[in-house]
């Protein structure tokens, strides 16, 4: 299978903003496995901005535009550092890119895009995509042409054709209610359609580090839903969970792709 996985901030980085080792060692060993077994992998990394709050020190997410920037540019650099070094020992080749609001609306430029990643993986490389948030605003608060990693994801997973995309997050899946504070809510694991109702079940946003909440999760499941590619939420903390989700497997929440309802 064609998979996009997304990782999230609080997946990938401590309160501190400095690099979970151990949930990032065992990401990358899952993928480079899924990738030895013959699917094409790509991953779409959130913690640019979280990475370099604690690559420089500072004492949390920032407020202002330009240090938000300054930090993202930062920590940009040590995430690729650190893909770099772990796929390599499973003798995987990385590449990165960056994206822009324009480079998806713009027919001209989303199509080079597209042709990039199609390359890539024809060459047996594992792209790693972020948001360009040391000079685009998209993401981090200005316009909303993206909006954050959720939605990026989503869009990746259309242009390459993906049949799945894996949600990598802080909770389970979707519940009835916020688990957070309410002990009764229940885990739902299959939604076939996200109706208003599905919808009046998101929060807020997620992790102080991150930007995402179940409303973006649940506005990039009807994105790649409707183009019949299945969508898994599930808890980061267990990159393991994703030979399950990829076999078929009860795992998170599965928004099913419209070709298989």
């Amino acid at each position: 299978m064609r998979i996009v996985v997304k990782v999230g901030t609080s997946t990938l980085a401590h309160a501190t903003g400095r690099l979970n080792i151990r949930h990032v060692e065992e990401l990358v060993k899952v993928l480079s496995d899924l990738k030895n077994a013959g699917h094409e992998m790509i991953l779409v990394s959130s913690g640019a901005i979280g990475m370099g709050v604690g690559k420089l020190n500072l004492p949390g997410r920032p407020a202002d535009m330009p240090t938000k920037q300054a930090a993202a540019a930062v920590g940009q650099c040590e995430l690729m550092y650190t893909y770099d070094k772990l796929f390599s020992q499973y003798n995987h080749t990385v590449a990165q890119i960056l994206l822009a609001g324009g480079d998806v609306s713009d027919p001209h430029r989303r199509t080079n895009v597209q042709n990039t990643l199609t390359r890539l993986l024809e060459l047996g490389a594992l792209p790693i995509i972020n948001e360009n948030d040391a000079v685009s605003t998209d993401e981090i608060g200005v316009v909303s042409t993206i909006g954050e990693n959720d939605t990026l994801s989503a869009i990746v997973a259309q242009l390459v054709e993906a049949e799945l995309l894996v949600l990598l997050s802080d909770i389970e899946g979707l519940y009835t209610a916020d688990p957070r504070k309410d002990p009764a809510a229940r885990l739902i694991p299959t939604v076939e359609e996200v109706t208003p109702e599905i919808e009046a079940l998101a929060g807020g946003a997620g992790s102080g580090l991150g930007t995402g909440g179940m409303a973006t999760k649940l506005k990039a499941a009807k994105l790649v839903n409707a183009a019949g590619c299945d969508m898994v939420i599930t808890n980061g903390e267990h990159p393991e969970r994703l030979y399950d989700i990829v076999e078929g497997k009860a795992a998170g929440t599965r928004f099913l792709g419209a070709r298989v309802r």
